[in-house]
């Protein structure tokens, strides 16, 4: 099931920048939702922001206007700017890809309990100090 490969985690202190980078070799993503999760030892797993195929994005409300993602269908891959880090934004993240027929809405995937997809990356950790 894992087939994405993610990457760009790393440690900031508050009010830093990451950007997260997640390649689908091998993948026709224009045929998934594409998006970010993350999860942590406390916290139950968390939807964090999608994007289909069109460039229609949605995002957590805990991320809004702070987080960007994007995808280049050329490379195949997909990106997660984080900025203006805050300490409960550390975490496990990972990339995962979703079929589009599945879900009549982009949000519906990202915030659906429990989670689905058809491939998904190893993870990134991402710590965020105060």
């Amino acid at each position: 099931q894992e087939r994405l490969v993610d990457s760009g985690g790393g440690s900031v202190q508050a009010g830093g920048s990451l950007s997260l980078s997640c390649r689908a070799p091998g993948i026709t993503t224009g045929r998934y939702f594409m998006g970010w999760f993350r999860q942590t030892d406390e916290t139950p797993r968390e939807g964090v922001a999608a994007i289909d195929s069109d460039g229609t994005t949605t995002y957590a409300d805990s991320v809004k206007g702070r987080f960007t993602i994007s995808r280049d269908s050329a490379k195949n891959t997909l990106y997660l700017q984080m900025n203006n880090l805050k300490p409960e934004d550390t975490a496990m993240y990972f990339c995962a890809a979703e079929s589009r027929a599945r879900w009549d809405r982009l949000r519906d995937w990202l915030g659906a309990q429990p989670q689905s997809w058809v491939y998904r990356g190893q993870g990134t950790q991402v710590t965020v100090s105060s």
